[in-house]
């Protein structure tokens, strides 16, 4: 059964019932439509779309802050035969180009907030259409709202089957250069599945999505909520007084969280600043956390507080359609701080370098099977080949297994840095650096923070004879995206191996050891 049929279904049986809430606090914004009107746009959409010569095996991409229409977009997408394809939002304008050019996009629909990053590359690209949502069009851009006004809200004549490609999500190697993961529809009815079977989801439950929808993890566990027919929220903004609301005033009772917000919220509690007795919080039954290792001292907190909730974590990546692969489970949180046992659905492996398993205990990379393992990297047969062997997908994620068959990371074989739930890849800045005249050579490393998980620091080596200060190399980062720029700058000598491979350990070792205090 394609993804699609879902919603469709989900219209015959709740028609009237709403199926997702926006809410603005900034704007003081609160939308909301029913699963008929959820169905009914999304036709609309893909009507449109078709209309416009866009059919099966196309790409349609999508750069949009989280919204109302986000998921009929979507929808509306894959109803057509089309691939949909997610972009971040923090990409810049040349990322948003080469991202565009690898997936061979034939349309991109995007939001308000991202006009001036597509005015700069608008003449480059070699698109068909582009689509506007929101107010204040512009006079090149067709509009969405008056676009789908013009067409029927009849489901599209496209026959759709499991195994039909349904979407390109990308993703990063330790180099930042974007790679699209080809996902097909099995594998994203499969995360429906597996989420809503990890998290137990039911007609009568309210899911708070608060992180960004072109991420896996924010729609993969929302998927939990579509194979039932309940409601979702959508809210825009992380302030902590922002989420207690909605969760007070929509009777929300599944909240998914990154370690950052959680901290914030009890941050917030213990100064002061939030009062539980002001919010109506009994029907909030689990929060759960993933995207980043998630220290136990704060799941300790967090339950001083909240006593009576559920607790899961989970583990995923793009490649395994999102989260849940591997997941701790509701009935183990004596276990908090390993990543949990192989999730519904999957096989789990520790292997070594050669592919054979270790014993429990000793360190090895994760590998994982099972129905959400993406069909390959587009037109990337060599990361394919060196990410899918035998069936089996190699995370590049070090871990290992306790006697209870539990799983810990210990590191991560590339040197993503995950800071609140975002990657930011050491190369780019790396490399960055180095275009500084007074730079010699510059290395970049995740150190442990108590909020965010952890943050990129900087160790650079300056040219002979040169000067440099912190406060110099902080305003040459200025040019960086704000995620991507070193939180703190040491200046020493940058260690390579005989083959000229930066020795990242020692640096770690070297300026990290005394600031795991921060995460304990």
């Amino acid at each position: 059964m394609p993804i699609t049929e879902m919603l469709a279904r989900n219209a015959r049986m709740y028609r009237d019932e709403i199926s997702l809430v926006e809410r603005d606090p900034a704007q003081g914004l609160r939308r909301e439509i029913t699963w008929l009107q959820f169905e009914r746009l999304a036709n609309q959409f893909a009507n449109a779309l078709l209309a416009r010569g866009v059919g099966k095996g196309d790409k349609v991409a999508l750069l949009m802050m989280n919204c109302l229409e986000w998921l009929p977009v979507y929808f509306g997408i894959l109803k057509t035969g089309a691939l949909a394809v997610p972009l971040n939002f923090r990409y810049t304008a040349e990322e948003i180009k080469n991202c565009l050019e690898t997936a061979e996009a034939k349309v991109l629909v995007y939001g308000p907030e991202f006009t001036e990053r597509i005015d700069e590359i608008r003449e480059q690209l070699s698109l068909e259409n582009l689509i506007f949502v929101g107010e204040n069009c512009p006079k090149y851009v067709a509009s969405f709202g008056e676009m789908v006004r013009q067409y029927p809200g009849d489901e599209p004549r496209v026959n759709l089957a499991d195994h039909d490609e349904a979407a390109l999500y990308f993703t990063s190697g330790t180099t930042g250069t974007p790679k699209a993961i080809l996902l097909t529809h099995a594998n994203l009815v499969s995360a429906c599945i597996t989420e809503n079977r990890h998290h137990l989801q039911h007609h009568g439950d309210n899911f708070l999505c608060i992180p960004p929808l072109y991420h896996t993890g924010a729609k993969m566990h929302w998927f939990g909520s579509l194979i039932v027919g309940s409601r979702a929220v959508l809210l825009r903004g992380v302030e902590p007084r922002w989420i207690l609301e909605a969760v007070s005033e929509e009777r929300v009772t599944i909240v998914w969280l990154l370690v950052p917000w959680a901290q914030d919220i009890l941050d917030a509690i213990e100064s002061g600043g939030l009062n539980l007795k002001d919010y109506q919080l009994d029907q909030w039954r689990l929060m759960h956390i993933g995207a980043q290792p998630v220290p136990p001292s704060l799941v300790r907190r967090w339950r001083k507080y909240f006593p009576n909730q559920m607790y899961d974590t989970n583990y995923g990546l793009s490649e395994s359609t999102g989260p849940g692969c591997v997941h701790l489970g509701l009935e183990n949180i004596h276990k908090v701080g390993a990543i949990g046992v192989p999730g519904f659905n999957w096989e789990v492996l520790i292997v070594d370098d050669d592919g054979r398993p270790v014993p429990r205990g000793k360190v090895g990379e994760l590998i994982v099977r099972g129905p959400g393992v993406m069909k390959e990297y587009y037109k990337n047969p060599e990361a394919t080949r060196n990410a899918l062997r035998n069936g089996w997908l190699h995370t590049g994620d070090m871990a290992r297994q306790d006697k209870d068959g539990f799983i810990y990371l210990v590191d991560r074989k590339k040197d993503v840095v995950i800071s609140g739930g975002e990657n930011v890849y050491p190369v780019e800045i790396e490399e960055f650096l180095r275009s500084h005249d007074d730079i010699k050579d510059a290395a970049v490393i995740g150190m442990p923070d108590r909020r965010l998980g952890e943050i990129p620091v900087a160790i650079v080596e300056i040219k002979p004879g040169r000067e440099l200060t912190e406060a110099m190399v902080m305003e040459f980062c200025e040019a960086l995206p704000r995620y991507k720029r070193p939180r703190s700058v040491f200046f020493d000598k940058v260690p390579r191996n005989p083959t000229g491979k930066i020795e990242k350990p020692k640096l770690r070792e070297r300026y990290c050891a005394g600031s795991v205090a921060k995460v304990v």
